[in-house]
C-alpha cells in the first residue's frame, strides 16, 4: 500500500504536459522507485551496518531480468562489505564507460529525525530517508536504466559498468573502490566514470545550475592534545590542558586560510556570478580580477556565504572535543579533532605548520591522524561539457553548466589517481540553500529524483552511441 500511494506523485507528474518530456514512462518510474525503496530500507551504514544485504539484492534483481551470472561479480574486502559490479556489453568500439555509486550512507540516529531514517518516506514533495541524496538516489537510477537498456535492446559503441560499491563514508580497508581498483581493476577499468558529487541548484523552485564536479578537496584529520600532571580541584592552576586547549581552539575560529583559485574555482564563480545579486556579483568580479579585493571576499561579503567560502580556501574546523578523568580533578589531558578540507595542490604539510601557528601554543601537540588521498582534477573533458550543455538546455532551459570543486570528498580521487578521469553529475537538483546531506530528515525531490533518472538515461546513451 505505502508503494502504491507514494508512486501516484509520478503518475501526476506524466499527466501534466509541461514536465512529461522530462520524466521516465511510466514503467521505469516505477521500477525505479521500487529499487530506491529496497536499498533505503537497507541499513547499509558504516558502523552499524553492511552493504553486503544490498549488494546481493542488486545482483539478485539483475539475474532476474536476464543479465548473465558471469557479468555480475559479489567481492569485496569483508564478508559484511561486499560491492556489486554488473557490466552491459556494448560493440567495444570505445572503451568501457563506468557509472558509480556507493552503497553505504552515514549514521542516522532515529530519535533525531521526523521520520524514520530507514523507510522510504514520502511528504510535502520529497522522498526522506537515509540516503535518499547520499547516494542510494543515484545507485537506484543507474540499476534502473541499465535494466531499461536491456528491455529495450540497445546496444552502444562500449561497455557500461554499474559498480555499487562499499565504504565511501568510512574509507578505510573496506573502501570499495580503493580495493578494487588494487584487487580487481579490470572488472572496473574505463575511459572515464561518471559518479555522484555533481548535484544541481535550484533557486525558488527553478533549476539555476546543472553541476559537474572535476575535483575535490583532500581530508586532512588531526588530533590535539595537552597533557599535564594534573592534580585536585581544590587546588587550581590558571593554566590547565583545558584552558590551553580552548584559548588555541578560539585562535583557529578566528582564522582564514588565503584564498586560492584553481582552473575549476575561477570556472564556476565567472558561470555563477550571472545568477547573484547585483552586490555579490561585483564582489565575485573584484575577487577574480588581476588584483583582488580583500574587502569583497571578506566573512562580511562573499566569504559570508559557505558554499562560496569553500570554494576559495581550505578550511579546518574542530569537530569533536574531549577532557579531564574526574569532576574533582584537574585535567590530565584535553583534546580536540580538528578537520580539514584542503585546496588540490596545497601541500599537506603546510597545513600542520599553520595550524600549529595559529594555535600558538607548544603545549597543544598536532598530530596527523590520517595520510590524505590526494587527486589532480579531471580535464574539462570537451566530448562530455559539449553533451552535458546541450542536453541540460533541453530539460532546463537557462540552467547553467557549473564546472565543481567538491569540499567533501568522494570515491572520485581514488580513480583520478588511478588513471581513469571522474566526473560527479546526477542531473537531480536540490534547493541552492537547504542541503540536508549527513544530516537529518535528508531529503529529495520527488520531481528532481525522477528528472534524474531520465536525465542521466539520455545522457549515458549520448555518451556511448550504439543502436536498438
Amino acid at each position: 500500500m505505502t508503494r502504491h500511494l507514494t508512486f501516484l506523485p509520478f503518475i501526476a507528474f506524466v499527466a501534466s504536459h509541461s514536465v512529461a518530456a522530462t520524466l521516465p514512462p511510466p514503467e521505469y518510474g516505477k521500477l525505479v522507485h521500487d529499487i530506491y525503496k529496497q536499498l533505503i530500507e537497507i541499513n547499509t551504514s558504516y558502523s552499524t551496518g553492511a552493504t553486503t544485504p544490498a549488494a546481493q539484492a542488486i545482483a539478485d534483481r539483475l539475474r532476474s531480468e536476464g543479465f548473465p551470472a558471469s557479468d555480475i561479480q559479489v567481492v569485496g574486502a569483508a564478508p559484511h562489505k561486499m560491492n556489486v559490479v554488473v557490466r552491459y556489453h556494448g560493440t567495444g568500439a570505445r572503451k568501457p564507460l563506468l557509472l558509480l555509486a556507493h552503497l553505504d550512507v552515514v549514521e542516522a540516529k532515529p530519535s533525531d529525525w521526523s521520520l524514520d531514517p530507514f523507510k522510504l518516506n514520502e511528504k510535502d514533495g520529497y522522498f526522506y530517508g537515509r540516503g535518499t541524496i547520499d547516494d542510494k538516489a543515484q545507485a537506484a537510477i543507474w540499476i534502473a536504466n541499465l535494466i531499461r537498456y536491456k528491455r529495450e535492446g540497445w546496444k552502444p559503441d562500449r561497455d557500461l559498468i554499474v559498480a555499487l560499491t562499499a565504504d565511501e563514508e568510512g574509507g578505510g580497508p573496506f573502501n570499495g573502490v580503493d580495493w578494487l581498483l588494487k584487487n580487481h581493476r579490470n572488472l572496473i577499468d574505463a575511459e572515464y566514470c561518471l559518479n555522484e558529487g555533481g548535484w544541481g541548484e535550484t533557486v525558488n523552485g527553478k533549476h539555476v545550475a546543472n553541476n559537474l564536479q572535476v575535483s575535490e578537496k583532500y581530508v586532512a584529520n588531526y588530533r590535539l592534545e595537552v597533557k599535564n600532571k594534573g592534580g585536585h580541584s581544590s587546588l587550581p592552576v590558571k593554566a590547565t590542558g583545558i584552558y590551553h586547549l580552548a584559548e588555541g581552539l578560539v585562535r583557529l575560529s578566528k582564522f582564514s586560510f588565503p584564498h586560492k583559485f584553481n582552473e575549476t574555482t575561477r570556472a564556476y564563480f565567472e558561470r555563477i556570478a550571472q545568477f547573484e545579486n547585483e552586490q555579490t556579483a561585483a564582489d565575485i568580479r573584484a575577487v577574480l580580477s588581476d588584483k583582488p579585493d580583500p574587502a569583497a571576499m571578506s566573512f562580511t561579503r562573499l566569504a559570508a556565504n559557505p558554499g562560496y567560502n569553500v570554494q576559495l580556501r581550505t578550511t579546518c574546523v574542530a569537530t569533536m572535543l574531549g577532557g579531564g578523568h574526574a569532576i574533582n580533578a584537574l585535567p590530565q589531558l584535553a583534546s580536540a579533532s580538528v578537520n580539514c578540507r584542503v585546496m588540490p595542490g596545497e601541500p599537506i604539510e603546510e597545513v600542520k605548520a599553520t595550524l600549529e601557528r595559529v594555535l600558538a601554543d607548544e603545549q597543544i601537540v598536532v598530530t596527523q591522524l590520517n595520510q590524505p588521498v590526494l587527486s589532480a582534477p579531471s580535464a574539462l573533458h570537451e566530448e562530455i561539457m559539449g553533451k552535458i550543455e546541450k542536453l541540460s538546455q533541453e530539460f532546463w532551459p537557462g540552467a547553467v553548466v557549473l564546472p565543481t570543486m567538491s569540499a567533501g570528498a568522494t570515491d572520485g580521487s581514488y580513480l583520478r589517481n588511478a588513471g581513469i578521469p571522474t566526473y560527479g553529475h546526477s542531473g537531480m537538483a536540490g534547493d541552492i540553500n537547504d542541503s540536508r546531506i549527513h544530516g537529518n530528515d535528508e531529503r529529495v525531490p520527488i520531481k528532481s529524483f525522477y528528472e534524474g533518472q531520465e536525465y542521466l538515461y539520455r545522457l549515458v546513451k549520448m555518451l556511448s552511441g550504439g543502436a536498438s
